[in-house]
């Protein structure tokens, strides 16, 4: 009888560590979870305890081993959340709580660095545009405000490295765990000096780099025996959530476009060369070869859920989804005049002005709970749409659109993208194309596979497909324009609510 293999893939995100174990076919075969705290002590401060980041990965790893054996798992690889960043002293612990991604306390400083350094410089070399969000700023805050803690970290990690320090003995960021702290030159491969020198930070404080599906190393007995995992079991580098996630849905197959409907939205395209432009960012590949570009929206699902919570029947209520899909559906294209713009935290792509605030237009004595929940759903159609057709005019054929995450599972969700996009939309047969992305690099290093296109095309499948109706493209088009036009005419109330904070 033929000996069972599978394979982990860990998906450390902000809210929660999941630990999925797959076979050659891409099944979930067995998982574990746990969650995260995340901790904000004050306005635009967001925080972890990265012990919690080890603690939730044990928690979930030996759960999800101990229903399959620890014998039958081959190999592991990590997706991480990007842009999070822990300050360790020698021992491997923590001088104080790691900044989530989230964090906007450079708010203030951001810009003036950005213009210290050159705005097209930075982005060009990055890949990212000038943002809170890149961890570079957060560095830049930390010499202005608190120099000690950088003087004093023996390590500055991404949760990718401080992860595989414990389980190996190895710190060590993949190359697309490490370019979304805008510190990385993303055709160099490497660490910039200019930015490193810029904010006062050494390679010796930095983890080592490694192409992504390199072997960072092996389960070492102490980790073995917080995790169940067998000594000795190889651990492959991963990346960062939103690249894995894009393997996880083999988007590297030209004409795929990813799309992420989770609490942000995110929207990613293969490219083989690093393009940039203001309508997304230049992100590496998991796989070592090529880029994707990611247009995004901090607020996807979690602008519905909000409208849902404040506007409808609320999230309490089991059944609240189903009557307002059902109600929303029966609406015409615009919602009678009610327009919104979903920047309630920001908007990314393509303005990257994390002061912006979200915008409702047009409201009447006739508009309802379905009007609402409609509207929003269609501001974030437009607002991907505006990044897909950009990535399109780049030249890249586009063919289909390939969504995961909660949001998915709305048919009205996916029938307006597909509809304003004028691309059919498949539906990804697992949500957790993060964990399956990392499951994937772990199979290519467990030699499952000779390479990454084989993996993914055998791992990965739709159980759905939504096609465009043409006879809609006009009326899409022209709710897009409207709806793009509102972000100019409202910018300057947000702005002043961040200066007057």
């Amino acid at each position: 009888m033929a000996r069972k293999r599978h394979v982990i893939g860990i998906d450390s995100s902000t809210q929660s560590t999941k630990a999925i174990v797959w076979d050659e076919d891409g099944r979930a075969v067995a998982e574990g979870r746990a969650t995260i705290a995340l901790s904000t002590p004050q306005p635009g401060y967001a925080e972890q305890d990265c012990e919690d980041w080890w603690d939730a990965l044990t928690v979930s790893v030996s759960t999800a081993v101990a229903a399959v054996g620890a014998d039958t798992v081959d190999a592991v690889a990590i997706s991480n959340q990007r842009e999070t960043v822990a300050f360790l002293d020698a021992d491997g612990c923590a001088l104080r709580p790691a900044m989530v991604w989230l964090d906007e306390r450079s708010i203030g400083s951001y810009a003036a660095y950005a213009d210290q350094m050159g705005r097209d410089w930075l982005h060009r070399t990055t890949g990212k545009p000038v943002d809170t969000i890149p961890v570079v700023y957060r560095l830049d805050w930390l010499r202005r405000n608190d120099p000690a803690i950088l003087d004093a970290a023996r390590h500055i990690v991404d949760v990718h490295a401080f992860l595989t320090g414990r389980l190996t003995g190895r710190k060590a960021a993949s190359w697309s765990s490490a370019d979304p702290f805008g510190i990385f030159d993303i055709t160099a491969m490497d660490w910039s000096d200019r930015i490193l020198d810029s904010v006062g930070v050494g390679r010796r404080q930095l983890p080592d780099l490694l192409k992504p599906g390199s072997r960072v190393g092996a389960i070492t007995d102490a980790a073995s025996q917080q995790t169940g995992l067998r000594p000795g079991t190889p651990v492959f580098a991963g990346g960062g959530d939103g690249q894995c996630a894009g393997l996880g849905t083999n988007a590297m197959e030209p004409g795929t476009v990813y799309l992420n409907l989770g609490t942000a939205t995110v929207t990613g395209v293969y490219s083989p060369t690093p393009a940039t432009d203001l309508h997304w960012r230049t992100m590496t590949a998991p796989t070592g070869e090529g880029y994707f570009l990611e247009a995004l929206q901090k607020a996807g699902a979690f602008f519905v859920n909000w409208v849902v919570d404040n506007f409808a029947e609320g999230r309490d209520d089991p059944g609240a989804f189903d009557r307002l899909e059902e109600a929303a559906a029966q609406l015409p294209i615009g919602s009678q005049g009610l327009t919104m713009t979903p920047h309630i935290i920001g908007v990314m792509n393509p303005h990257w002005d994390p002061a912006a605030r979200a915008a409702i237009v047009g409201l009447s004595a006739n508009h309802g709970r379905a009007h609402f929940y409609r509207a929003a759903l269609e501001a974030l159609t437009a607002e991907i749409t505006r990044g897909i057709q950009a990535m399109a005019a780049e030249g890249l054929a586009l063919e289909r659109i390939r969504a995961i995450g909660g949001g998915a599972q709305s048919r009205l969700w996916l029938q307006m993208l597909a509809d304003a996009a004028g691309l059919p939309v498949e539906r990804s047969r697992t949500v957790e194309a993060s964990a399956l992305g990392a499951g994937i690099v772990a199979a290519v290093g467990a030699g499952w596979f000779p390479n990454y296109p084989t993996a993914a095309a055998a791992m990965t499948a739709i159980d759905q497909t939504v096609y465009p109706r043409p006879e809609f493209a006009s009326q899409w088009k022209s709710l897009c324009a409207r709806q793009g036009r509102i972000y100019a005419d409202t910018r300057a109330y947000g702005r002043g609510m961040i200066d007057g904070r």
